[in-house]
Formats: C-alpha cells, sequence, structure tokens
C-alpha cells in the first residue's frame, strides 16, 4: 500500500522522527500526519529488548514480516534500531536535527512507563514526545460512568462507548517527504527472523489486512453472528493479528460497519468494543496484567503446572476439542476464540492449573498476543476478571466440541489420530471401537469429577 509517496522537494522546513510501535501502516495515521506537519519525516522502529525478548517466534516472525511490508510501503526507508528505546530515540533525534517525535499513544502498563522516560531523554535535549491518536477505537481512560469513575463491567461500558462513539477515520497522508538509510541515517539492524519449521502465518502487512478485511465484509459478515462460534467454518475475520500491529485501524472498520445493517455487523462491533474494554480496564488497574482483578480469588487452590500443564500445552489431554485447540495454536500461531474458552477452562477448571501459567503460554505462542485482551480473557474464564457471576461457568469439552463442531471436522483438521472417527463421534473416541487405534491418548482426567471440585473450591473461597 504505498499511498504515502517520498518527493524530491518540500517546501517545509524542519525535520520530525515518527516512531512506529503498534501502528504498522501509512493510512488512518493521526501520529503520520502530524509528523508531516513538522517537515521531513524519519521513519524509525525499535527493537525494544524488553518487548523481544519475552515474545516467541512466532509473534517476532510476524512482527518482522509486517514491518518488511511497512518498509516496502516506505520505499525501503523505514530505519530499524535495536537497544533501550530512551537512548535509541533520543540520539536519533539528535542525528537528524528533529525538533519533536511523534508517537501513537501506548496505554499499556510498560509503554506508558518507556514513554515517560523517552519524553524526559529528549527533553533534555529541549525535544519533544507528541502522542497522536490510540490503537483503540476510544483511548483507554476515556469512558467514565456516571460517578466520573470507570467502568468494571462490560455491559454498561458497551452502551456508553456506543454513546460517547468515536473519529472518523484520518485523511490520507498525501505526499511525504520520507527520510531514511542514504540520506544520513545508517539504521538497517534487522534482526532474523525465527525459524518457524512447518508453522504457517498468514500474508502480514497493511495492504493484506486491508484485502482480508473487504473479503470479510463482502463474504463472512452477513453470517459473523452465528458462525463466529464455529471453529470448523472459516467464519471470522483473522483480522486479530493486524488489529494488534496495527496494520488497520479499529476506527476503519468501525466506519465500514457503519454502512451495515445485519446481526453480524452489530455483533462484530460489539467485539471491537470488548477489545476497547480490556484496554479500559488494563489502563485503570494496571496490576491485573498480571495480578488478580478480584483478589478473593486468589485464595483458590492450584496445582503446580507438571505434567498436565505439558499434556495439555501439547495436546494430549485426551479429549478432542481441547487437543484440537492447543494443536492449532502451534501449528498457525492462533486459536479460535471459542476454542481459547473451552481450552481455558479445561487447564483452569479440569487441570487445576493457575490462569497466569495458560496466559504466558498463550502470549508466548500467538501471532496476535495482546496484554489486556489475551490475560483479562482469561481471567474471565478463571472467574477472576470482570465478569458480573463467574463461579459456575465450567465448560465441558464434550458438549462444547460438539455442539460448535457437529461433525468433527475442526478436531480431524488438527488430530490426525483421530480422522478415522467419522461424524460428531469423534469427540467421544472412548466410545468407537477402534477410537484409539492411532495412538491418541486417553483422557487424563475425568471431567465430571473435576468440575465438583473446582466449584467446591469456588464455593469455599466465595464463602
Amino acid at each position: 500500500m504505498t499511498a504515502a509517496r517520498s518527493t524530491s522537494g518540500s517546501t517545509r522546513d524542519g525535520t520530525a522522527v515518527l516512531w512506529f510501535r503498534r501502528d504498522l501502516r501509512l493510512h488512518d495515521h493521526p501520529a503520520l500526519l502530524a509528523a508531516a506537519r513538522d517537515g521531513e519525516v524519519l521513519p524509525l522502529f525499535v527493537v525494544d529488548p524488553a518487548l523481544w525478548g519475552p515474545s516467541g517466534d512466532v509473534r517476532r516472525a510476524y512482527l518482522l514480516r509486517s514491518l518488511r511490508a511497512l518498509d516496502a510501503d516506505l520505499g525501503g526507508r523505514l530505519v530499524v534500531e535495536h537497544g533501550e528505546p530512551a537512548e535509541v530515540v533520543r540520539r536519533l533525534a539528535q542525528r537528524v536535527g528533529a525538533r519533536r517525535v511523534h508517537v501513537s499513544a501506548d496505554a499499556g502498563p510498560y509503554g506508558r512507563r518507556r514513554d515517560d522516560a523517552v519524553a524526559t531523554a529528549l527533553a533534555e535535549d529541549r525535544r519533544e514526545l507528541v502522542r497522536t491518536g490510540t490503537p483503540y477505537a476510544i483511548g483507554p481512560g476515556t469512558i467514565l460512568n456516571g460517578s466520573g469513575r470507570p467502568f468494571q463491567v462490560f455491559t454498561p461500558f458497551s452502551r456508553a462507548w456506543s454513546e460517547h462513539g468515536w473519529p472518523a477515520p484520518a485523511d490520507p497522508p498525501g505526499d511525504v517527504r520520507w527520510l531514511g538509510e542514504g540520506e544520513g541515517v545508517d539504521g538497517r539492524h534487522w534482526p532474523a527472523e525465527p525459524d518457524l519449521g512447518d508453522l504457517t502465518l498468514p500474508e502480514a502487512g497493511e495492504e493484506a489486512a486491508h484485502d482480508r478485511w473487504q473479503e470479510f465484509l463482502e463474504h463472512g459478515l452477513a453470517d459473523y453472528g452465528e458462525e463466529r462460534d464455529r471453529p470448523d467454518h472459516d467464519g471470522t475475520s483473522q483480522l486479530s493479528h493486524a488489529l494488534k500491529w496495527g496494520e488497520l485501524h479499529p476506527r476503519t472498520l468501525l466506519a465500514d460497519l457503519r454502512r451495515q445493517r445485519s446481526d453480524g455487523a452489530r455483533t462484530y462491533r460489539t467485539e471491537l468494543c470488548w477489545r476497547d474494554f480490556y484496554a479500559d480496564v488494563l489502563w485503570n488497574r494496571p496490576d491485573s496484567a498480571r495480578e488478580y482483578y478480584k483478589p478473593q480469588l486468589a485464595g483458590l487452590r492450584y496445582a503446580d503446572p507438571g505434567e498436565a500443564f505439558t499434556a495439555w500445552a501439547q495436546g494430549r489431554t485426551g479429549y478432542p476439542v481441547v487437543d484440537a485447540g492447543m494443536r492449532q495454536l502451534r501449528s498457525v500461531g492462533w486459536v479460535h476464540n471459542r476454542v481459547r474458552m473451552i481450552v481455558a477452562s479445561f487447564l483452569v477448571k479440569d487441570l487445576h492449573v493457575e490462569w497466569r501459567h495458560g496466559a504466558r503460554e498463550f502470549m508466548h505462542r500467538l501471532r496476535d498476543g495482546d496484554l489486556a485482551s489475551n490475560n483479562h480473557g482469561w481471567q474471565w474464564v478463571a472467574g477472576s476478571g470482570t465478569d458480573a457471576s463467574p463461579f459456575f461457568r465450567v465448560f465441558n469439552p464434550v458438549t462444547q466440541g460438539q455442539r460448535f463442531d457437529p461433525q468433527g471436522d475442526y478436531v480431524r483438521r488438527y488430530v490426525p489420530e483421530l480422522r478415522h472417527v467419522p461424524g460428531r463421534a469423534v469427540h467421544t473416541p472412548w466410545d468407537v471401537a477402534d477410537g484409539y487405534a492411532h495412538g491418541y491418548p486417553e483422557r487424563i482426567v475425568d471431567h465430571a469429577h473435576e468440575r465438583r471440585v473446582a466449584l467446591d473450591d469456588y464455593a469455599r473461597v466465595k464463602g
């Protein structure tokens, strides 16, 4: 996507740095427009050890591919540096004489601390960090209830979110004078892409994200309300990774959804609201990224991860839909949202392993790993999050599979040991004469028993 072209001349004086983070695109980009008004623009991405280090290979690989797509759109001018952002950004701003460094505001706990440190470093040289826009439809911390306090439950937040509204997409960037390599800047310090083996990733970049969105608008949106819970169908937009990295903005999607009147459009809009809600929760409760949103639930009895956790992570629990989900995670770096809830419930309430272990495994392996959505989604399943009545929600892995994968196609796609089992019988291989003929493992726990154990412990803590 090449709307922002380099021009040989400019009537504007001055230079700015545009520091890309979770906004790897050139359209609908308010920080880019602000930087262009300053004059020539140096496009920068900083490989931050604090973020790069904990990331799994899948997220690293997808990020690098997205950066390469952005670099191509910039005509090869993207400057990639590795190091502490406060030092790197300050040095680059000094080198090109930029008075301002422009960014899209970061709402995460680490991102806010990092940006404050960068702003302080720049201020020592009388330079400025300018934060414009947000990765969300409505910036976290904006929406408050009638008492001036943040919402703690989704439904009233969603009503206020809809009433508040969001800006229209930003104007096209027009002509931008981009600085880069060959113009006094040596910044081609790209990390090596990890070897993912047989794991496959979708095409990265802004253009690919927009193409996928247009395809979904035309062929998937109308039925989204019904199809989104079917992992055996291609019923979701598959854009969570594009939203995570800002290859397109939710504001762009909402503008297109406004012209749609289907139930699917309304449901999709609600899913975008959930994304904003969890970011808002994290903004107001940054401790909830790692700690219990409801501290009372920290008193639950949990087992050490051990062999049960390993079996879950490798997709060897003996429960087909759980195993299919965990193998999908390892095959494509993504898991269908309905299945995410099923596998999370199984880990926490059948294996009695604390949600934080599962959240870390997901963040390590997901290409769309987003701290706010991932960790609060895990807390929602575990019963310690924002849900108003979570105590008795225990997903039955058999009936969930039968309901949402009724013919067993999803399981057979990811569990080859069960491909000989026809139809819905694939969800109960223990009832099939040759169900274990190809090496599928037997169940590691009895769901009915473990459900009672989990509910008894919830009752103890709640009481």
